[in-house]
């Protein structure tokens, strides 16, 4: 196949509204749900947990406005592994690749999938055994989904993303009718001596807007991307912002803080079963499970492209087969595989949240690389027409830069070995970058 060939089997296919459900599908999938008690104890008061989603959900959307310019400028397959290729060059490029696919892309697969299998057995009530099972046959269905023409991808992310608003749109209301507590004036007494303050507050939040930027793996396949994929992001981190706020102000409105804290992960179920019975939980339930699949089915869509964008370039090994797009449904099925069997793995041996927890740092690295690209872009283009200009510039991309530097700063205090080992696991990647380098030389 040449490679002419390979680049136009890649259809621009998709349009906005599958871009839009990709954002906010790969955003909301446990976190609204699950996180509502480790932001309030660390804000210590309900008007300060209130306020920490509502300067995550802000620094996202600088985030969200900086890249949508950069992104604009570089509609391609692979996303930030493209965006630092051409920024920073092919070294950097491909640590921000090797980073997603060798462990951050596959973790957080497995780890969504691994919950989610949680989810399953006691929804149905199984056996503890069938966990694993159960969640490698998820990701292995919805794999093979998205070996079809992407077009079957997308419609299902579009279906699962209206099927997870559903339970988030039944808290808002029911919360702000229905609810008798001060939503902003509750103080946590319980947790008045913790170590958590207002900044890991915030940072809880951030981990739970991450993912919005996957859409741009898809850069290829869009529709007039230089328009659609800046609409996509800025639109859909939006949303996600709006929603997470007002589902943390109905559950705050509703439950007493005290009662939240010692609920934990299990404020959202109560909240429900409060609200509308016991049937009422499992309709919940259901609603995160469809949230969660819909989640997985974002990131099963995105991680693979970047693994193709990189095998196009002979930058893995066996790139000649991981490049391989089926002929008819135009779908990168070796790499989509190579995803899939590597996240099963993780299921089965590691604990995937750590491993995700761990890359957490690296990826933050890369994004404040990203952002800082706004301002060698300009400088570079210097009169020259861009298709999506961010507003208020300079300030919008600065924020984005310190939000994600306060990221990083708080991994390194509070994780420093875990810090340590994801740069570890960055480092392997350089021996096979100058090894394929020589080869494709030689």
């Amino acid at each position: 196949m040449s490679k002419s060939k390979t680049i136009t089997t890649l259809n621009r296919s998709l349009g906005f509204w599958s871009s839009l459900s990709l954002v906010v599908g790969t955003v909301i999938g446990s976190g609204i749900f699950f996180k509502q008690s480790s932001v309030l104890d660390s804000a210590g008061s309900t008007g300060s947990a209130l306020l920490a989603w509502f300067f995550g959900g802000v620094i996202t959307l600088t985030a969200g406005l900086t890249v949508a310019e950069v992104g604009a400028q570089m509609p391609h397959t692979g996303g930030l592994y493209a965006y630092m290729n051409e920024l920073y060059g092919k070294f950097w490029g491909f640590l921000s690749g090797w980073m997603q696919i060798a462990v951050y892309g596959p973790a957080i697969i497995a780890s969504i999938a691994a919950y989610l299998g949680i989810l399953l057995v006691g929804f149905f009530r199984l056996d503890s055994v069938w966990q694993a099972p159960l969640a490698i046959a998820v990701i292995v269905l919805i794999g093979g989904l998205n070996m079809l023409n992407n077009r079957w991808g997308a419609a299902f992310q579009i279906i699962t993303t209206l099927g997870k608003l559903l339970p988030i749109v039944a808290i808002i209301i029911f919360g702000l009718f229905f609810g008798d507590q001060n939503a902003f004036g509750q103080s946590l007494h319980t947790v008045s001596q913790s170590t958590g303050n207002f900044g890991v507050a915030i940072l809880a939040t951030l981990f739970a807007y991450d993912g919005w930027i996957l859409v741009a793996n898809l850069g290829g396949e869009i529709k007039n991307p230089q328009k659609i994929l800046p609409r996509a992001i800025i639109l859909g981190v939006s949303l996600v912002l709006v929603a997470y706020t007002l589902v943390s102000y109905g559950i705050l409105h509703f439950i007493p803080a005290e009662t939240i804290h010692h609920l934990g992960q299990q404020t959202t179920v109560y909240f429900a079963q409060s609200a509308f019975g016991v049937i009422g939980g499992r309709l919940l339930n259901i609603g995160i499970i469809v949230s969660m699949v819909g989640c997985l089915n974002g990131k099963i869509m995105t991680f693979p492209r970047i693994v193709y964008a990189m095998a196009r370039k002979n930058q893995l090994p066996f790139s000649k087969q991981l490049a391989y797009l089926h002929p008819k449904t135009y779908e990168p099925l070796v790499a989509t595989s190579m995803i899939i069997a590597y996240a099963s793995i993780m299921i089965l041996f590691f604990n995937p949240d750590r491993l995700s927890d761990l890359c957490i740092f690296t990826v933050y690295c890369f994004y404040v690389a990203a952002f800082v690209g706004i301002f060698l872009l300009r400088k570079r283009n210097i009169g020259q027409p861009r298709p999506f200009s961010t507003p208020w510039f300079p300030i919008t991309p600065l924020i984005a830069i310190l939000g994600a530097l306060f990221v990083i700063v708080s991994e390194i205090g509070s994780d420093l070995s875990g810090v340590l080992l994801s740069l570890l696991i960055v480092a392997i990647g350089i021996p096979v970058y100058y090894f394929k380098k020589q080869h494709l030389y030689n």
